[in-house]
């Protein structure tokens, strides 16, 4: 956490906010860069708007590209790897000097940082001229961000410091960390905020209209936090009201809900980029500049598929994944997840057969969601031959909206026949047949597959208690396959209550010792 104590930090925030680009061309449209004066930046209703632009995508950039996926794919069991640099994330061997740890801790203490920026100075420098429910929009998306990215923070590591002001910590980098329940009072508090003050609207066909989150994005995230805090009243009650005002639709399936035309495999499509299911999500272009584009494909797609030097297959399905999907000749959803041997994709490189030798980290398989092709792909600026792409990251959709609004109903935060309608237009979407009682672990089935890949389950996993979770990531299978044959190997990996959450960063220990202290109550005051 040192960076984030250090004064260049916040100059450093600073000259981001004036110096970065995010999302479609209308998103790009930023301040003059000038200069540095915060009076100038705050000073016309456009600039206003604009200074939360990069609060989409650069902070978060190490955290969604490089760890994101390591610790909701790899370390739930949905995916296997060799690789020396995230092995550990499989076999429950994270220590506090694992480089992707510290990646993990820097980003989101990055959002948090660059968010305080705006929620702090806005409101003192602005021009007193621009009108209240404008600035007060940019500071709930501001809110919006920080309340994420400590949602991250409190699910990853459990009690952190909460840090509402960058400039507190510069003469005492030394501070405590925070009760999880206050961490959780900080967050719902920081959506609230957001879901009073961000302007309200109708998500519709005019995708580049919808990159910014919205009050309604708000509320769906703050039902997700009621969720995992066990208050389903208030998650059933939060989504049922996102799900009545209509701003969000499924893409595809029913015909009252989507666009007929189009089905789950659209989703990931960078066409499609802020759909009307994309509740809130991560901006990338097409810039190749560091940090601007998503770096997931380069590190997912078959090696040559995006024309640069990347492709580095540095995680395949599980044997557990591939054996949890239902019928995979009916379930949409597998092949807009996994790349499977023969499989033909007329939309990527001008045709693309899964050829017959694919072998991700030894699963026979591939990985197709967040796989868009070399036509998306840009050739990043400093040499290193990597690629990426403008195709935006999910953090929440409407799909999983519909899955929280039937976890709370059939856990008594509503009428069960509201929640299992949520449910089954999940699975009518996906090609399966409705289930007419759905129970909470048919729900956690669902979501697996809905999300897989979208870097959720093992956080769907710790919700559910350390029982629950040391059985079921003791007895996930994370082998391998015989790449000729196809016989399995089964390998598996005790997990312990420790490995329920992850060590702090050592780095971050050594500076702040406070860290291994026990957590304190936050003064709200």
């Amino acid at each position: 956490m040192k960076k984030l104590f250090k004064t260049n930090f916040i100059l450093t925030t600073i000259v981001i906010f004036l110096g970065v680009t995010s999302c479609s061309e209308d998103f790009l449209d930023r301040p003059p860069e000038d200069s540095f004066n915060v009076a100038d930046f705050f000073d016309t209703q456009a600039q206003v708007e604009t200074s939360t632009n990069a609060l989409y995508s650069i902070p978060w950039f190490d955290f969604s590209s490089n760890t994101m996926w390591v610790i909701g794919e790899l370390s739930s069991g949905n995916g296997r790897t060799w690789d020396p640099r995230n092995a550990d994330f499989t076999n429950f061997a994270v220590n506090g000097n694992n480089a992707q740890i510290g990646r993990t801790w820097e980003s989101l203490f990055a959002v948090v940082g660059q968010s305080n920026y705006i929620i702090n100075t806005l409101p003192e420098a602005v021009n007193p001229n621009i009108p209240q429910e404008v600035v007060n929009n940019a500071i709930g998306e501001a809110r919006f961000m920080r309340a994420t990215a400590y949602f991250y923070l409190v699910r990853i590591f459990g009690s952190v410091p909460i840090i509402e002001r960058n400039t507190d910590f510069v003469l005492e980098p030394v501070v405590s960390r925070n009760l999880v329940s206050d961490v959780y009072r900080f967050i719902r508090e920081d959506f609230e905020f957001a879901a009073d003050n961000c302007y309200s609207k109708i998500r519709g066909a005019n995708f580049d209209a919808n990159a910014r989150i919205s009050s309604g994005s708000a509320k769906a995230m703050l039902a997700k936090v009621y969720l995992y805090e066990e208050n389903y009243q208030m998650a059933y009650q939060l989504s049922d009201e996102v799900i009545n005002s209509g701003e969000f639709k499924l893409l595809g399936g029913d015909d009252t809900d989507g666009i007929a035309s189009s089905s789950y495999y659209d989703l990931f499509l960078p066409e499609n980029d802020n759909n009307q299911e994309s509740i809130f999500a991560l901006q990338w272009t097409s810039s190749s500049r560091f940090a601007e584009g998503n770096g997931v494909q380069s590190l997912f797609a078959p090696s040559a598929f995006t024309g640069g030097a990347d492709g580095y297959s540095a995680i395949g399905p599980s044997p557990d994944l591939l054996a949890a999907y239902e019928d995979t000749d009916r379930d949409v959803r597998f092949y807009a997840t996994i790349f499977e041997r023969g499989a033909t994709y007329p939309d990527i490189n001008g045709g693309y057969t899964v050829p017959d030798n694919i072998d991700f980290q030894g699963t026979r398989h591939g990985l197709k969601k967040y796989v868009v092709g070399s036509d998306d792909a840009t050739a990043r600026d400093d040499g290193s031959g990597n690629t990426t792409t403008s195709n935006n990251t999910y953090i929440l959709r409407y799909g999983e909206l519909l899955l929280i609004h039937a976890e709370a109903a059939l856990n008594g935060g509503g009428p069960a026949a509201r929640g299992i309608e949520s449910f089954n237009k999940i699975r009518r979407r996906a090609g399966l047949d409705e289930i007419v009682a759905p129970t909470l672990d048919d729900v956690f089935q669902e979501r697996r597959i809905e999300l897989a890949f979208e870097f959720e389950f093992w956080y769907d996993i710790v919700r559910r208690g350390p029982g629950f979770a040391i059985n079921f990531l003791s007895n996930t299978d994370r082998g391998t396959f015989n790449s000729d044959t196809g016989v399995l190997q089964p390998e598996f990996f005790q997990a312990s209550t420790d490995d329920l959450l992850f060590p702090y960063p050592t780095v971050e220990t050594q500076n702040n010792p406070a860290l291994l202290e026990a957590p304190v109550p936050y003064d709200f005051n």
